[in-house]
């Protein structure tokens, strides 16, 4: 588990990750930093301007020192995720930043498909279905946000998936993981950071 205070490390290495980029200028990390975060972590940073999702990328498995997994997240994020235009500079001081530190993902095993449902603690679990040819991954806070039971959220992660809603029920068709994050945010840009999950 990690601390407010390793929280709100974080939360600043991705900021310099994104304004970094901006200024053309590598981003030198600093040994406390690497020695702090290096274990391999799954990650994901969202931005979001005022209310509205403004980018969100990640890893969900450790395959990258948890530093370097908030790193690329972040300005993925920001001039990588597909959904949006590319971040502008000056837009940096109009967003909040979240970044999930995630637990490996673990299959949900089960006889009886309908089980699943009984497996998944909204506000705690993660989801990621993967399919045959693609896979979709919805963060903890997601379902908080929406306010989903157990089996919207499995549907709506089906759906990110680009599966059909109860594809879920059909194990020939796909898996279902779970995985458990905590969740640092800034409450406003560049403002308090608060632990929400």
């Amino acid at each position: 588990m990690l601390t407010l205070g390793q929280g709100k490390r974080l939360i600043n290495l991705a900021r310099e990750a994104i304004s970094s980029h901006f200024d053309k200028k590598k981003l030198n990390v600093d040994r406390a930093i690497k020695e702090g975060f290096s274990s391999n972590m799954g990650a994901f940073v969202t931005l979001n301007k005022g209310k509205e999702l403004r980018g969100c990328i990640g890893f969900p498995e450790p395959i990258y020192p948890l530093y370097d997994a908030v790193i690329k997240a972040a300005t993925g994020a920001a001039f990588s995720d597909p959904r949006f235009m590319q971040l502008e500079k000056e837009e940096l001081d109009k967003i909040t930043v979240e970044v999930s530190v995630l637990t490996p993902p673990a299959i949900i095993e089960v006889r009886n498909p309908e089980d699943i449902i009984k497996k998944i603690k909204v506000g705690r679990d993660g989801l990621l279905v993967r399919g045959i040819f693609n896979s979709g991954l919805l963060l903890p806070q997601v379902a908080v946000e929406y306010k989903w039971n157990a089996i919207t959220f499995l549907q709506q992660t089906c759906v990110k998936a680009g599966l059909e809603p109860n594809i879920w029920r059909d194990f020939d068709k796909c898996r279902v993981y779970k995985f458990e994050g905590q969740v640092f945010s800034e409450q406003s840009p560049n403002g308090e950071v608060k632990q929400i999950m």
